[in-house]
């Protein structure tokens, strides 16, 4: 066992990024933890079972969690040809919060105290839907102003790639493209970042920045996160009648499912007027 799994993470170590291969690691931990058996061919569906109890009633570990280190342990299962041991029911399962979305009046109050440097950052994130890490290794060559796109690749010299390894293309506002010209012209011309530090190294606290900028708002900076505006991004985008496809496509989802989650009912006063509408 102790030797299959030692070969397994050093396959994920190679073809996976550092973080990926680190959730496996702990999750192969965990389960030669829980299982007594020695031989990978002799687990059988009880030591999964128990498995998943152990990540629940030891380790305290949150429903989510549990699923997704069973499901790490099931992948490397595979990889060794074993299969067939736990059905769809024997799964740990788990209740997927609906993605949160900044209301427009708390987005107007949070830009309205913003500099001009923050108010570009936060925008660019909003506006574009990206990953943190993907704002932060965008650079000038990744961005057609004339076109009015930035496209999602991998970065060499930085040690970035996307996740899932997916580069993409993805549509900018007339009202973004507008701004960064202006940032162009005034932004260091040997520099190839975006957005980088005063020594040219990728920015890394956008997310300090968030929650300072949602202080001198007076709003709350436990509801300011980057990952909120990528998903009021795409909840907007579907909202305006972009299709699913598209959406996941921007998004660099591997699966609609995923894109799905952010089709989430429309609250807006103008979906009630519509309803007022149907029954006045």
């Amino acid at each position: 066992m102790a030797e299959a799994i030692a070969g397994y993470l050093e396959d994920v170590r190679i073809s996976k990024k550092p973080k990926t291969y680190a959730a496996y690691k702990k999750a192969l931990e965990y389960f030669l933890e829980s299982c007594n058996k020695t031989r990978v061919t002799g687990i059988e569906r009880q030591d999964l079972l128990r498995f998943s109890a152990f990540l629940r009633d030891v380790k305290k570990l949150q429903p989510r969690t549990v699923y997704n280190k069973f499901e790490n342990v099931m992948s490397f299962l595979k990889a060794n040809r074993i299969g067939g041991l736990a059905s769809k029911n024997d799964w740990p399962r788990y209740v997927e919060d609906e993605p949160e979305i900044y209301e427009r009046e708390d987005l107007d109050k949070f830009f309205a105290v913003c500099d001009e440097d923050e108010r570009l950052w936060f925008e660019f994130f909003l506006m574009t839907g990206m990953r943190e890490q993907e704002v932060m290794h965008t650079t000038w060559p990744d961005l057609n102003l004339n076109r009015g796109v930035v496209t999602v690749r991998y970065k060499r010299e930085y040690g970035f790639s996307p996740k899932a390894y997916k580069g993409r293309e993805i549509p900018i506002p007339n009202k973004l493209v507008k701004v960064l010209k202006k940032w162009k012209t005034n932004s260091d011309p040997g520099g190839s970042l975006l957005f980088s530090t005063a020594g040219g190294k990728p920015k890394l606290d956008f997310l300090d920045a968030c929650k300072m900028v949602a202080q001198r708002a007076k709003l709350n900076p436990d509801d300011f996160w980057l990952h909120k505006f990528r998903a009021t991004f795409a909840t907007w985008a579907l909202w305006g009648g972009v299709d699913l496809r598209t959406v996941q496509l921007w998004m660099g989802h591997s699966d609609m499912e995923s894109t799905m989650r952010y089709l989430k009912p429309n609250r807006s006063q103008a979906v009630r007027e519509k309803v007022n509408a149907m029954f006045g």
